[in-house]
């Protein structure tokens, strides 16, 4: 048979031939019965377009790299999304094979051609789902650098939760945001890789020599928890050598996700004292740099010193206080602050216990006892002015 008959048969068996290969994926391939009807008449429409390009090419070799292309293009879009490059090269080997059935006994030509077409479109297959692939990766990084930039802003709006999701966030709980330096040579996959052994989902911001993660515990639908949650201080500790030369510093955790401008601005504040602290340790958080923060302004860091210390104490008793003040004061000298008080050096040291006991933080170390001080210093400060705004009481 001559190869404008053997064209002309092909052309007639074309539809018989779809209808064969649609029934054969249905038997065959179990992901194909379970799709949506729309979605299954679209990927009968592939496997049709498949063999008439088959026939125009073995018409005209020369027609290969636009007919394979044409072959993926009578899909809709939201196919890529739903039919993975395994799938659509089980649905080429399920319509070769229907073709070479069909055509046996036509001559080995026919079939070597078959062959060679269908490599053909197993490569222009994969070339179609990498070119997606890198679309969808750098559509990924855009929106990723636009949800950590409206983090850092605090420009949160109501498309915030939708745009986290579009990046698969996993992640429940409390969150947390780590600053630091982009080093020279930064690999994010080795970030995403570490996170993701932790069982932590970040989000990642390279921002000139910025570098910003926020870290949130990571929940995947249908997985148990494994041990116990680590601490974000542990975290950060582990993505510490992804950071370039300088300070790191860990924002203090927060109720969820779209609360995390809180942290960042807590972690950028801290980022920019942090040389303040001669021996802060890398990571550092920045609840440990409150006094630098406060002394550059910092508003935030002014409140978090008068609401977790000065009025805990001061609401709990002015005896506290009056010791904590004498203590510093003194330099940290009990005797001294006995003589002051005109108490035993043992009750001072109950009520420093006690101090300690209420708001967290220990007077007796010098780091500690610098932050206590500022607290002290803003409170009454605060205390100053209050009572400086209060109205005179009316005469009767």
């Amino acid at each position: 048979m001559d190869k404008a008959a053997t064209l002309a048969w092909l052309r007639r068996i074309s539809g018989d031939i779809a209808t064969v290969t649609i029934k054969r994926l249905e038997d065959t391939l179990p992901w194909y019965a379970e799709m949506p009807p729309a979605r299954r008449s679209a990927v009968g429409l592939v496997a049709q377009a498949g063999i008439t390009s088959f026939i125009q090419w073995y018409d005209d070799p020369t027609s290969t790299p636009w007919i394979a292309a044409d072959i993926f293009a009578a899909a809709p879009r939201e196919l890529l999304r739903s039919v993975s490059l395994q799938q659509t090269l089980q649905l080429i080997r399920v319509t070769v094979e229907v073709t070479e059935e069909r055509v046996a006994g036509r001559g080995e030509d026919l079939r070597e051609a078959i062959l060679l077409y269908s490599r053909d479109v197993a490569f222009a297959a994969a070339d179609v789902y990498a070119r997606a692939a890198e679309a969808r990766g750098l559509w990924d990084a855009r929106l990723e650098a636009l949800v950590v930039d409206s983090i850092l802003t605090g420009a949160a709006d109501e498309e915030l939760p939708s745009r986290i999701a579009a990046l698969g966030w996993h992640g429940h709980g409390e969150v947390s945001v780590l600053v630091g330096t982009t080093p020279p040579q930064f690999d994010v996959d080795l970030v995403r890789r570490t996170a993701r052994k932790m069982a932590v989902d970040v989000l990642i911001g390279v921002q000139g020599s910025r570098l910003v993660l926020v870290l949130g515990r990571a929940h995947v639908p249908g997985k148990e928890d494994e041990g116990e949650e680590l601490s974000f201080g542990e975290i950060a500790s582990r993505l510490e050598p992804s950071f370039g030369p300088g300070y790191v510093v860990l924002g203090p955790p927060v109720a969820a996700l779209v609360d995390a401008g809180q942290s960042a601005r807590a972690a950028l504040a801290g980022f920019a004292v942090a040389r303040a602290w001669r021996g802060a340790p890398r990571p550092v958080e920045a609840d440990d740099l409150l006094p630098e923060r406060a002394l550059a302004g910092d508003v935030l860091a002014k409140q978090t010193l008068i609401e977790r210390i000065y009025r805990p104490l001061q609401a709990h008793s002015t005896d506290l206080v009056t010791t904590l003040w004498s203590y510093l004061d003194n330099g940290r000298s009990l005797e001294a602050t006995a003589r002051e008080l005109f108490v035993h050096p043992n009750t001072v040291r109950y009520r420093l216990k006690r101090v300690s006991e209420v708001i967290g933080w220990d007077a007796t170390g010098p780091r500690e006892a610098l932050i206590l001080q500022t607290a002290l210093i803003l409170g009454s400060i605060g205390t100053a002015d209050q009572a400086r705004r209060r109205p005179p009481a009316r005469r009767r």
